[in-house]
């Protein structure tokens, strides 16, 4: 039985009769572009996904290189939302949620850093990209990526990379199959989601900020694209933009950009 099979098994099993092609590679310079590059080509349906073993041009937010070694998750979904305002913003900390949960419940305690970072211990657990395509004048799809570490270790990776690494087998003892790494994050996300269809951002957002970093009353710095501001970190809004409290007296709500934490010096 192939991967991908497996793969639907393990949804089925979980309730979630997968209404959309899964495809398995082993090798794949980008999970995010192939299904991109996909989902243009031949229409692909919502939740359209793609696993590879081995990703050679894996990335993250900013441009960020993503190490991407055998034996880890490296996951894309294809979404056409039908969201617009509070709910489209939102589906990048939904599938933060959903990562974070499939962790929990593969025996790692997560925290999530906005926008897109699950971290444990004060190291990177796992990432989430989210890309959109468009058609014309309008949006076509979104294809959000996630990467989770299931048995890297910090030797095994290059040095320089910033952010010491954490995985699953590190945290928990143990480590899961790709395959069941996947339907634990699929599975969520589709749930998340049909919550987000029918009751809006709220149910998401309170869920994100039950999982998320203690930086609340802190000082941060954000990077977007050019521009670096520093402020304190309020929360999130109604839509999971990042509040800001900035020095000259205004708040700033981000919608993107790259968040870390000012020590005291």
């Amino acid at each position: 039985m192939s991967l991908s099979e497996r793969l639907r098994e393990a949804l089925a099993a979980r309730g979630a009769d997968w209404p959309a092609p899964l495809h398995h590679l082993e090798t794949v310079g980008s999970t995010n572009d192939w299904l991109k590059e996909a989902a243009r080509a031949a229409s692909l349906p919502e939740w359209s996904a793609v696993v590879s073993e081995r990703q050679t041009a894996g990335r993250g937010r900013q441009g960020h290189t993503w190490v991407s070694l055998p034996g880890n998750l490296f996951l894309s979904v294809l979404l056409r939302p039908r969201l617009t305002g509070d709910g489209a913003l939102a589906l990048p900390l939904l599938a933060g949620v959903a990562v974070a949960e499939a962790a929990e419940e593969m025996g790692a305690d997560v925290r999530l850093k906005w926008p897109n970072d699950v971290v444990a211990g004060g190291a990177k657990l796992g990432g989430i990209l989210a890309e959109g395509f468009a058609a014309g004048a309008g949006l076509e799809g979104l294809v959000i990526g996630i990467g989770l570490n299931l048995a890297v270790e910090q030797d095994q990776l290059p040095e320089g990379l910033g952010q010491p690494v954490t995985s699953i087998r590190g945290l928990s003892g143990r480590t899961p199959s790709l395959v069941d790494a996947a339907a634990a994050v699929l599975a969520r996300m589709r749930g998340w989601y049909d919550a987000l269809s029918a009751r809006g951002a709220a149910p998401v957002l309170d869920a994100w900020r039950a999982r998320s970093l203690p930086w609340w009353g802190r000082t941060v710095e954000a990077r977007a694209g050019g521009a670096v501001v520093r402020g304190i970190a309020r929360g999130i809004d109604g839509r999971g933009a990042l509040l800001l409290d900035l020095e000259d007296g205004r708040r700033a709500a981000l919608v993107a950009g790259e968040v870390r934490e000012v020590r005291p010096t």
